[in-house]
């Protein structure tokens, strides 16, 4: 054979040829183990190289038994030939292996043509026991000859539990194969039942429902869509409801003056393009459209005269003489009003009911008065190196206060839901809030609250809202495992729900406790699925994994949002792939959570990088999608990416799919 390349290219093939060549010897020595004493197979020169890694993978066998056996003694208690206790097992060699250092073993085991340990999660001992095999019977013409490989079954074994967990958990694999969509569900699903069938439709496998939002009738609003579409599509979908936990969350924002901008369209000219639109109500609090307009209270009298073309004159909060059009009526309720320029509407000022006349001047008919509004929250913006206060929750928020010379009087304020963590606070301690968009550190901690300094925000500064997440990372508060809302909770979901969804749990303690109290609802049968947030749950996730899976059925959500807060995205990245490695090793599925193609289901447009994330999350037993505008469009694209790459690869395991170029 002659080939055109380049040096360089030359000795890649020459090393490729050489695997080639050193894996058809060993199948030959499997099949023929006589050949080893022919001269044609010319094996003399790997002969002493194949001994010593059947020595060094012998005595890495024997290690992991030992290490294993003792971690598995402080467990012992669940492994009654209970649900996973194969799998437990399995952790515990995989745990044993990884605390040792193999790069210089898997190199050579991959120069010799044989199987990589890098893929022996599912399987750990059943792959050293194929490899031991192999060596034996390449470097021992009396080796067994003509029996069956004592690993065969047991390396199959863990891939067949991983799929028999998942499928218990998330229901059993459609026509689009292995790929399991969950999607959290808007309130919305509670009463548009075509949304919830359009979800199932596309492709969704387990709806998610957030304690921590809307209450009991909705939700029974949403399981009831659920259910009628299961049964209608002829399709299975589980229901998972996340336990809300201890939100740490930004309190309430104080307001500011009750006056409504209403903006009108405008060109880069400032030449006006529109009118400005707001909708006048006689029920604001229960809004009878999905209009995102701001809704105006008016007295039912004023409601009851108003019709197309009349015109609404008031004087707004600058001392200008403006007016509404009454455009169409929206519903029994509602009326949507425009104005032709900008204007400021003041609450509770006067409006003048006219009709609309042929002279320039309507003729005036009778005066209202327009309701009571509350104002928007007040603008608190911080910036790098300013000062933050972190007080009790009940305190309003509020933007820095400044002298005429410009000298702090009193720094920005939010408060903080959970205000008894706030006195446990340490000088130095960092502080993350919303999602990680402002960081800042603990300078003291005084009788008004926490002061932080602002270490981390964009150049134009970042916005505090009302009920934004609040990290504290490595801090250790000690809180109870479950809140008084969540037992509450329980009750319904214990009834309702086919998982549960255990927020913030970081402990095998926490894990008992939850289950313990599922044991009280007679539901010891609902499933767990551990949401993996923090530091602290990382490092104690295999102690939660092993003291769980030989007594209850269990399942991971690494939450990459809050696990990017506490470790930062480049640590995330690896923590990421480790949770999957140490998930597969226990058989546990894995759902792969947080702005899974975020772009598409907010905004209906396509970014790169997210389908690349998507493409990677194929090794997760299930992947979720967040709720959004463009749903539907999300989940189609996530199909269509878990379904081609899952031909290309699964979990960690190459398929070598044939390319088409």
């Amino acid at each position: 054979m002659i080939f055109d390349c380049k040096p360089v290219d030359f000795i890649k093939l020459s090393h490729f040829l050489i695997t080639l060549d050193l894996l058809k010897c060993n199948v030959l020595l499997i099949k023929y183990p006589n050949m080893a004493d022919s001269k044609k197979t010319n094996l003399d020169p790997y002969d002493h190289v194949l001994k010593q890694l059947l020595a060094e993978v012998i005595e890495l066998r024997e290690k992991i038994e030992i290490n294993s056996n003792q971690r598995l003694q402080k467990y012992q208690g669940n492994f009654h030939s209970g649900y996973f206790s194969k799998s437990a097992c399995n952790l515990a060699h995989y745990l044993a292996m990884r605390q040792l250092d193999l790069r210089h073993l898997q190199d050579r085991l991959a120069q010799a043509g044989l199987s990589s340990l890098g893929r022996a999660e599912a399987s750990v001992l059943s792959t050293l026991d194929l490899l031991i095999d192999l060596l034996k019977r390449a470097t021992n013409k009396h080796y067994l000859q003509g029996e069956k490989n004592p690993g065969e079954f047991g390396f199959n074994r863990g891939r067949q539990l991983l799929e028999q967990h998942t499928m218990e958990l998330f229901g059993p694999f459609n026509e689009r194969g292995r790929a399991h969509v969950m999607v959290t569900l808007g309130t919305e699903a509670s009463w548009d039942y075509t949304l919830v069938s359009s979800l199932l439709e596309k492709g969704m496998t387990c709806a998610r429902i957030n304690c921590a939002h809307d209450e009991a009738v909705v939700w029974q609003g949403m399981i009831r869509n659920i259910r009628r579409a299961e049964t209608e599509k002829g399709r299975t979908c589980r229901i998972l409801m996340d336990l809300a936990g201890h939100k740490i969350r930004t309190g309430p924002v104080a307001l500011g003056p009750s006056v409504h901008h209403i903006s009108v369209q405008k060109d880069r000219t400032g030449k006006i393009l529109g009118p400005g639109y707001l909708i006048l109500t006689v029920s604001p609090e229960n809004p009878s459209t999905d209009n995102l307009l701001f809704r105006a209270p008016i007295p039912k009298p004023l409601h009851k005269r108003l019709a197309p073309g009349m015109q609404l004159g008031f004087i707004d909060n600058q001392n200008k003489q403006r007016c509404l059009k009454v455009e169409k009526a929206l519903s029994d309720t509602d009326w949507l009003v425009s104005s032709e320029k900008a204007a400021y509407l003041v609450s509770g000022c006067t409006l003048t009911l006219s009709m609309a006349q042929q002279s320039d001047k309507p003729k005036s008919v009778d005066k209202f008065t327009l309701g009571e509004f509350a104002g928007e929250p007040l603008d608190i913006r911080v910036f790098k190196n300013e000062l933050l206060l972190l007080t009790a929750g009940e305190i309003e928020g509020k933007p820095a206060e400044y002298d005429n010379n410009g000298g702090l009087i009193h720094p920005a304020q939010i408060g903080c839901t959970l205000s008894s963590l706030i006195e446990k606070l340490e000088i130095g301690q960092p502080v993350w809030i919303d999602d990680g968009k402002l960081g800042a550190v603990v300078e003291s901690v005084t009788e008004q609250g926490a002061l932080l300094r602002i270490v981390v925000a964009k150049t134009g500064g970042v916005r505090i809202q009302s009920d934004k997440g609040i990290n504290f990372p490595g801090a250790e508060f000690n809180l109870p495992p479950l809140t008084d809302k969540d037992l509450t909770d329980l009750d319904f979901i214990c009834v309702h729900a086919d998982l549960v969804g255990f927020s913030f749990v970081e402990t095998l303690v926490e894990m008992e406790y939850l289950m313990a109290e599922l044991a009280k609802r007679n539901a010891s049968d609902l499933p767990i699925i551990a949401k993996i947030e923090t530091n602290r749950a990382v490092k104690n996730l295999p102690d939660i994994i092993l003291g769980t899976i030989g007594r209850h059925n269990l399942g991971i959500m690494i939450a990459r949002g809050d696990l990017s807060v506490e470790l930062g995205s480049a640590r995330l990245a690896e923590i990421q792939e480790e949770l999957l490695w140490l998930c597969e090793a226990a058989h546990v599925p894995v759902i792969w959570a947080t702005q899974v193609l975020e772009s598409i289901a907010k905004k209906g447009t396509r970014s790169r990088p997210e389908f690349t994330d998507a493409a990677m999350a194929v090794r997760a037993e299930c992947v979720m999608l967040n709720k959004g505008p463009y749903i539907l469009d999300a989940i189609e694209a996530l199909v269509n990416v878990m379904v081609r790459m899952d031909e290309h690869q699964r979990k960690k395991f190459s398929r070598l799919r044939a390319l088409h170029w």
